[in-house]
């Protein structure tokens, strides 16, 4: 059980991390604010058509004698809602990700030069487009794997009692596990390292995991505080990405100060007491 109070300590330390670089942070939160507008232009569109939507996919309906014809429509508009406000909430990391592809790999590698002790950020030594192929292939795969998981658990939900307590906490687990996938991939893809590599790698750490992702999941759950925690959860994840590979985290290093706008450490700064080893 330590490693939740562990994987939680690494969110924070991501957080903390963006705010002594206010550089940093200012270019990591320009492609969550893209894609917060490109959602919330989706969503808005599904509120002003869902309904017409359901009543052209449903035909057969149209005989239906009042109030089952209203009802029947009205459950599946919410449905449909429902399912894209999940969709959102799963799929959000992925494009934000892959539309900041440049502005992330550039944070991550900064977040290794610092916390490395020999100031050293593994590199990938492929070409933008190769990188962003691999992304964009990779977050396909684990969205499709994640929308699965998200089709079961609502089914489950229908189950009496179980459906209204349990599934919505493990909904939040599964959720918080990809997300963690997601933004752990900047890094680990960086080093080479596949996406099978990387499931069996984080689930060997699940406890780890949730304790980074499960709290970012349930913040994720308001769009406009998901786009101010991105830049920090990328640092943060690779700050995690070192533990799960077994490197060498420079604590001193890590807690380090920058001048405002600098994204290079230009103080030492021991961590806080109380704050648990990056050690496994």
């Amino acid at each position: 059980m330590r490693d939740l109070g562990v994987g939680f300590q690494y969110l924070l330390k991501g957080q903390r991390w963006v705010a002594r670089h206010g550089k940093q942070y200012g270019f990591g939160l320009l492609p969550g604010l893209i894609t917060l507008v490109l959602y919330a232009a989706a969503l808005v569109a599904l509120a002003l058509w869902g309904e017409d939507a359901v009543t052209w996919a449903t035909p057969f309906a149209d005989d239906w004698s009042s109030p089952w014809l209203g009802l029947f429509r009205g459950f599946l508009t919410a449905v449909l809602f429902a399912l894209a406000l999940l969709l959102a909430v799963v799929t959000f990391t992925a494009v934000t990700l892959l539309i900041g592809q440049p502005f992330y790999e550039n944070l991550s590698e900064k977040v290794d030069r610092d916390v490395s002790p020999d100031g050293h950020a593994p590199e990938s030594g492929l070409p933008l487009w190769r990188e962003l192929w691999i992304s964009g292939r990779d977050s396909l795969r684990i969205v499709v794997r994640a929308a699965l998981w998200g089709v079961l658990l609502f089914a489950c939900g229908f189950i009496p009692v179980v459906g209204q307590t349990a599934v919505p906490v493990l909904g939040f687990f599964v959720t918080g596990f990809f997300l963690t996938e997601e933004l752990t991939a900047v890094a680990l893809q960086r080093r080479g390292v596949d996406l099978r590599t990387r499931l069996t790698l984080l689930r060997s750490r699940k406890t780890l995991v949730w304790g980074f992702g499960t709290p970012l999941a349930m913040a994720f759950l308001v769009p406009v505080v998901a786009v101010f925690l991105m830049p920090g959860a990328v640092a943060g994840a690779t700050l995690m990405a070192r533990e799960l590979l077994g490197e060498e985290i420079d604590e001193g290093r890590a807690g380090g100060s920058a001048e405002e706008g600098d994204g290079d450490v230009s103080a030492l700064q021991q961590p806080p007491s109380g704050w648990p080893s990056p050690g496994r």
